[in-house]
């Protein structure tokens, strides 16, 4: 196929975040990996952004918006007015959101990927204003979409459930993992120790503090199980709502055992899961978890809850508990702490279920996702 008679994709990854901070986890690695995964020889891309970086040059045009759209009213507005047009003048064939929302007025058919639904399964932990936009607006897109991609089976089912979309065009593209998350050599993970001047053993949690994450419960379960000099280091920028995780770690005078780092860069991640004894993954609500499976690919051993999309990341390789039952997450990790042949044998499957998840896989399933959406294919 000719680059003239390729099918024109209008890709809107306007959450990619070109700052350090928690906005870049979760989401903008989903897009950027995505996006620098996608087959090259069937499509034409355009990708709509307003933080360029040089290998989007790589994937397709780039159309950098002068809107100041990390402001969410602007991006809204963006999305709905700018966007349909640029993408009536360019003439695409094809429109993806790789955020929840679709254009409203737009004849051209769309492509919306779903992370999550949490604003359904916690809406008081959103503003009124936002959880009335997210609802209605992810509604109305995932309805009128020629197909929908969720995260996980468990996100695919949400979808179906919540919305009533036909499950027979919803697909499944699960995240990958990075080459950079792999088992590091000892010496550089001492230095890295050294450099952090972390304690011999350490429990390590990564994700956002906010709400589902549930890091209370971890707090507690970790002041029953792990004694002194084991810590906890919780990796992570603020995010909402995390006002509850200070008071408990004071509360039950953990102050100088529990350390919280803040965001870290993506090229420490690798270290802080080489360096830890364990990951531990309390959280209620994931559209699939993706600290579990890189944790897992460094070689570290992981205990997770076993709600919504997690076990379909954790696999066989992983411990499962209840997130609402404190004394059952002591005892996952006490095991741990004090098994070393547990560990050794969580670590060896952890490696391999991690080998399920990669980015090539992911973009190469978005691109079919593209061939479904082309042909209207159910």
């Amino acid at each position: 196929m000719t680059n003239s008679t390729r099918f024109r994709i209008g890709v809107n990854a306007h959450l990619l975040s070109g700052e350090a901070g928690y906005r870049r986890a979760g989401i903008h690695q989903y897009i950027a990996q995505a996006l620098r995964h996608l087959p090259r020889d069937e499509f034409a891309y355009t990708i709509f952004t307003r933080h360029a970086e040089d290998w989007l040059d790589e994937v397709g045009a780039v159309l950098q918006s002068g809107w100041p759209t990390e402001r969410r009213l602007i991006r809204i507005a963006w999305e709905q007015l700018a966007w349909p047009w640029l993408a009536a003048r360019r003439r695409l064939d094809l429109l993806h959101s790789m955020a929840f929302v679709t254009p409203w007025l737009t004849s051209r058919p769309t492509v919306v990927t779903v992370y999550d639904l949490s604003f359904m399964y916690f809406p008081d932990r959103f503003p009124a204003a936002q959880r009335w936009y997210l609802t209605n607006q992810t509604a109305r897109s995932v309805r009128r979409a020629r197909r929908v991609i969720a995260i996980s089976e468990s996100g695919r089912q949400d979808v179906h459930r919540f919305f009533a979309v036909p499950l027979a065009r919803i697909d499944v593209v699960y995240p990958g993992v990075d080459g950079a998350y792999r088992p590091l050599p000892p010496d550089e993970v001492a230095a890295f120790r050294q450099r952090e001047d972390l304690p011999e053993r350490f429990i390590l949690h990564v994700g956002t503090l906010q709400p589902r994450k549930n890091i209370p419960l971890l707090i507690e379960a970790f002041a029953q199980a792990a004694p002194p000099p084991v810590m906890l280091v919780l990796v992570g920028g603020k995010g909402w709502l995390f006002d509850e995780i200070f008071s408990r770690v004071a509360a039950l005078g953990l102050q100088d055992r529990v350390r919280f780092t803040g965001y870290a860069p993506d090229d420490d991640l690798p270290l802080w899961y080489n360096a830890a004894d364990l990951l531990v993954f309390p959280s209620l609500y994931e559209g699939f978890g993706l600290p579990v499976v890189e944790a897992m690919a460094c070689g570290t051993p992981v205990v997770a809850s076993n709600s919504s999309s997690i076990p379909e990341a954790v696999g066989k390789a992983g411990l499962l508990f209840n997130p609402q039952d404190v004394a059952e997450l002591a005892d996952r990790i006490t095991a741990v702490l004090h098994d070393p042949d547990l560990a050794a044998t969580m670590r060896e499957k952890g490696l391999n279920q991690a080998k399920q998840f990669s980015w090539p896989r992911t973009g190469q399933e978005t691109a079919e996702v593209y061939r479904k959406a082309m042909m209207n294919d159910e």
